[in-house]
């Protein structure tokens, strides 16, 4: 199988899709008149062609202004959307586009339109993110406008060659023609329009009265369907909390400590949903400690990952069974019976056997060098992760590791990741809806020639994606969770917790699917 995942991947895998299903509590009320919806993003979405996005605040944002092929409902059944139906083959998928369907500047949407986004992202030239994540490596496209088709096809076999096209935003019109001028801008056949866009402070979007085509043929017209929607930049949850309670925004996701006052407030929606894994990462460059294995399983052996994640989630955790974040294409568990277990004991044996020895003040030492260890994470996931981390250096300390905390916001990480590669260990939330989007992440070339920041080198999990790409259904899905095992087994990265948030909604109502919005779903309600 081929691995291509661009340097530019590097942006954050940790964010790419946070949100499906999970249980809900809407805020009651009637059907308001239409006005502004307003909602809190926890950090500046950046360039906002779709070719470029992989933050999750990113394709949160693109997700009111441009439409995919089809669409997950939020409990994970498929949908149509510009596509009104589809033929699937093991190396292919024709769809075949409704006729109805116009982009932003009038024009109307065709075939020839799909496949060029296609092959814009497949494009080396581009160094596209999403190319290899969300868009499998090697995807090429033909158009035939007159049948109304476009069909994708892969070099192999590609088990969730439809699945892919669910986070595939379709540009159209003028943008497709001048990337740069949707930098921050939309050009999308989507239910709104961005109007004005302020980096660092907020977007604003306008309804598209028009819109017939969203998800099963969902249209804008209908009873308290904004006419506006604003994402409002508020990296503080504490703040969007205020923000919420005072009626000032009508929607947020909260992980940390806010959602305790936030469920308890008087006609709150809430949705709890998955959130992607609570994890780390041992950097394996020929210069880090944890190249030796065992040296990684030795730090594993050192953390309670059961009180970790106790920390990591304020309480709200659910234990860890896979690396794929709701809906699940497969199901099963590949974390339990995988990890190695809490040992002090067998982890200081297998330091001092791997040479690594207790100096006079307690820290291990190596043919001179301390055993030393840089501990990446992102500060915008609330109180709760900077405890997780802060813990994980206070239970290498005790094994024998000089720790250093580094922290940093969403848009600094891939700096860190890839280019400056200024990191031993990372915690890094994984948010994805196919194991096929993380492969690039977690083999091939290693950062910053690809996307594999941490010089992950599993064999066995290359060995088993290659042939898990290729097969369909149980035979796949059995294969890839033997693969997410082997990088368990090898303490490549460590599944710590299930992280759960809460959507948070205050005289709205509204679906997030993925990460992002199902912006037909939005109706504002009468104050409560």
């Amino acid at each position: 199988m081929k691995k291509t995942a661009p340097v530019a991947a590097l942006a954050t895998l940790s964010l790419l899709a946070t949100a499906c299903g999970g249980t809900s509590d809407g805020p009651s009320g009637k059907a308001a008149a239409g006005g502004t919806f307003s909602f809190a993003l926890s950090a500046d979405p950046g360039a906002l062609d779709p070719a470029m996005g992989i933050l999750g605040v990113t394709n949160t944002t693109l997700s009111l202004a441009y439409d995919t092929l089809v669409a997950y409902t939020p409990d994970g059944k498929l949908l149509p959307r510009l596509a009104e139906k589809w033929d699937v083959k093991p190396d292919s998928v024709t769809f075949t586009l409704r006729k109805d369907v116009t982009c932003s500047d009038g024009s109307k949407l065709t075939p020839s339109d799909v496949a060029e986004n296609v092959r814009h992202i497949a494009d080396p030239a581009t160094k596209s993110p999403v190319y290899g994540v969300l868009v499998p490596a090697g995807m090429k496209a033909e158009a035939d406008d007159a049948a109304g088709t476009v069909t994708l096809s892969t070099p192999q076999p590609f088990s969730f060659i439809l699945e892919s096209t669910t986070l595939m935003f379709v540009v159209c019109g003028k943008g497709l023609k001048d990337r740069s001028s949707i930098a921050h801008a939309s050009s999308g056949s989507g239910p709104y329009t961005l109007t004005e866009a302020v980096p660092s402070d907020h977007y604003t979007f306008k309804l598209r009265e028009d819109y017939v085509w969203g998800p099963g043929g969902a249209a804008t017209k209908g009873s308290g369907m904004p006419e506006k929607v604003v994402l409002k930049v508020v990296p503080n949850e504490q703040t969007a909390a205020n923000l919420l309670i005072s009626g000032d925004i009508n929607g947020a996701i909260v992980y940390g400590a806010d959602r305790k006052r936030l469920e308890a407030t008087p006609g709150m929606g809430k949705t709890i949903a998955s959130a992607g894994n609570g994890q780390f990462f041992y950097h394996q460059g020929d210069d880090r400690p944890a190249k030796d294995p065992a040296v990684r399983k030795a730090l594993t052996q050192a953390i309670n990952l059961p009180e970790l994640a106790g920390i990591a989630t304020s309480g709200t955790g659910r234990p860890a069974t896979g690396l794929v974040g709701d809906p699940k294409p497969c199901q099963g568990d590949s974390v339990t019976g995988h990890v190695p277990a809490f040992d002090p004991a067998a982890s200081a044996a297998a330091l001092d056997a791997a040479g690594w020895k207790a100096g006079a003040d307690g820290i291990r030492v190596k043919d001179g060098k301390r055993l030393s260890l840089r501990l990446l994470y992102i500060t915008t996931k609330g109180a709760a992760t900077q405890a997780a981390n802060e813990y994980l250096a206070q239970s290498w300390k005790k094994a024998g590791v000089e720790v250093t905390l580094n922290g940093v916001i969403d848009t600094k990480l891939s700096e860190s990741l890839n280019a400056a590669q200024d990191w031993d260990v990372v915690w890094l939330p994984i948010g994805v809806t196919l194991p096929t989007q993380l492969v690039g992440f977690l083999s091939g070339p290693s950062a910053p020639k690809g996307a594999n920041f941490a010089h992950l080198s599993n064999q066995r999990y290359s060995e088993l994606v290659a042939e898990a790409v290729t097969k369909p259904g149980e035979e796949g899905c059995k294969l890839w969770s033997q693969a997410e095992s082997a990088l368990f087994e090898a303490s490549d990265l460590v599944p710590a917790v299930d992280t759960t948030m809460l959507i948070a909604k205050r005289n709205a109502t509204f679906d997030m699917v993925a990460g992002t919005f199902v912006p037909t779903s939005i109706r504002m309600t009468e104050a409560g």
